[in-house]
């Protein structure tokens, strides 16, 4: 099966489930924002050898006032930046280098992000 990442935007929760061995839970259910995203692609451009995609980018025009739509809650944006999201962490999930990183375990598998953490790789067991 490899390893299946979904986001779902509206409600900021990250869902995985794997079969891959160097990951403890096999699934696992955690709330990230969109500057979680940002901090798991500073750290793997920063802590690896993976060629990191792009973020899809921020909303700066939609939080503008008397756009006349509701800007970063209008569906359509809010359906854009998922699949975005989703493509972003399924690549990087899949990439075999990034996962042992370990800023990718805690991102997927931590109920809270320790961003002081000391980055290392991922051992099997």
């Amino acid at each position: 099966m490899g390893i299946l990442v979904l986001w779902w935007a509206t409600h900021g929760i990250v869902n995985y489930k794997t079969n891959l061995p160097i990951f403890k839970l096999k699934e696992s259910t955690v709330r990230r924002r969109y500057s979680d995203f940002e901090w798991l692609r500073s750290e793997l451009e920063r802590e690896s050898k993976v060629v990191v995609p792009p973020l899809p980018g921020k909303a700066f025009l939609r939080q503008l006032p008397f756009r006349g739509d509701d800007g970063i809650f209008d569906d359509s944006f809010i359906e854009e930046r998922k699949h975005g999201l989703e493509q972003f962490i399924n690549k990087v999930a899949g990439h075999p280098l990034a996962q042992n990183e370990r800023c990718l375990h805690m991102f997927l598998q931590d109920e809270i992000i320790d961003k002081s953490y000391t980055p290392s790789k991922i051992r099997h067991a």
